[in-house]
């Protein structure tokens, strides 16, 4: 489940305000994009916030290892890669737009 779905979905009761100050041209914008998805400004800002708050947490590469694991997985990087007789004959076929 993502992190959105469960404050989405888990009938919970908002409790907490953010308050933000905007251009008028702003908020314009987000009022039409929210009107079009039929969500009000509020429920339009919270979500899409989420998500982009989501991404940003995603993106985040950082991961650590013990000296031996971390051996490991230099030498699997490393080493050559597997025959992979599919994937060859997908490299080998012009796209489409070549042809």
């Amino acid at each position: 489940m993502r992190l959105t779905e469960a404050s989405e979905s888990g009938g919970h009761t908002r409790d907490i305000n953010i308050n933000i100050r905007a251009k008028r041209t702003q908020r314009d914008l987000i009022d039409q994009a929210a009107e079009l998805l039929g969500k009000t400004r509020s429920d339009f800002m919270l979500e899409t916030s989420c998500r982009e708050a989501e991404g940003v947490l995603l993106d985040q590469r950082v991961f650590t290892l013990d000296a031996e694991t971390f051996r490991k997985f230099q030498a699997m990087l490393d080493a050559p890669p597997s025959e992979n007789p599919k994937l060859r004959k997908l490299m080998a076929t012009k796209a489409p737009w070549e042809q």
